[in-house]
């Protein structure tokens, strides 16, 4: 495989923040020489990440931190993708969000006109705030039918000294309750995030690669797509899991940096 070729039509990496640009409240290795690289070959490249509980100023606050600059526009979030989901094809619906102030503020913003009485849709993101009345208004609602939407399917979100339940354990929650999973379910790796991105930056498919540490979306959304993708060994992914999985990327590189040197 020519790999310099092979990313020669790519126009706009997706990038995957935790654990493929930084780890915890450091950069990882290569990550500011692969900005670099992107911007001097031309070409672009956006952070995307599954967690629902964050807003784009939280984003760019984290990348701040870590020594890193990034512009205003430069983050997407699995909540933009819902967001944008309901208002070209649920317009006018009303939505019970079990979701932090973060992603509710997000909805209000967006105008999605949210109710706390006989929703028309169940919008289950990574609420970090949650209380047991929020636990038992969501499975009653999807239990009356409500249609039933989730942010990303991410069943755990790392942290730096272990991990805290996320999404995907919310689905599994309400699946024992009532026997119900997700009509839908944005974020990595569906298509959905796709069809979002493409249409955010103006690309075509062919014209955009995913690059994470972790196969179930950041690598699997490519495989599922007909994308790009690199997967890095700087996350959760280790070589011999990789060896051993199904889901294949395009490339796999130690860490972010190997591919800035492609460029």
């Amino acid at each position: 495989m020519d790999v310099i070729e092979t990313f020669s039509d790519v126009r706009c990496f997706i990038v995957d923040m935790d654990g493929t640009f930084y780890l915890g409240d450091e950069l990882l290795p290569g990550a500011v020489e692969f900005a670099e690289a992107v911007k001097r070959s031309g070409k672009d490249f956006f952070f995307f990440t599954n967690n629902s509980s964050h807003n784009e100023q939280e984003c760019l606050d984290k990348l701040e931190k870590t020594g890193f600059h990034a512009e205003e526009g430069s983050v997407i979030i699995s909540s933009h993708v819902t967001i944008d989901f309901l208002q070209r094809h649920r317009q006018g619906k009303t939505v019970y969000l079990l979701g932090n102030h973060n992603l509710r503020g997000d909805f209000e913003a967006a105008g999605i006109p949210l109710t706390e009485e006989h929703p028309d849709i169940v919008v289950v993101g990574f609420d970090t705030e949650f209380s047991y009345d929020d636990i038992d208004k969501t499975a009653n609602f999807l239990a009356d039918g409500a249609e039933y939407i989730a942010t990303h399917p991410d069943v755990n979100c790392p942290l730096a000294n272990g991990f805290m339940p996320d999404v995907g354990a919310f689905i599994a929650m309400f699946e024992a309750s009532t026997g119900r999973t997700p009509d839908l379910i944005m974020g990595k790796p569906y298509g959905f995030t796709v069809d979002y991105v493409t249409n955010r930056i103006g690309c075509t498919r062919e014209e955009i690669c995913f690059v994470g540490d972790r196969l179930e979306t950041d690598i699997a959304i490519g495989a599922n797509n007909g994308l790009k993708s690199v997967l890095v060994f700087t996350g959760v992914t280790s070589p011999e899991q990789y060896e051993k999985s199904p889901i294949r990327a395009t490339l796999a590189l130690d860490n972010i940096g190997e591919l800035g040197k492609l460029l």
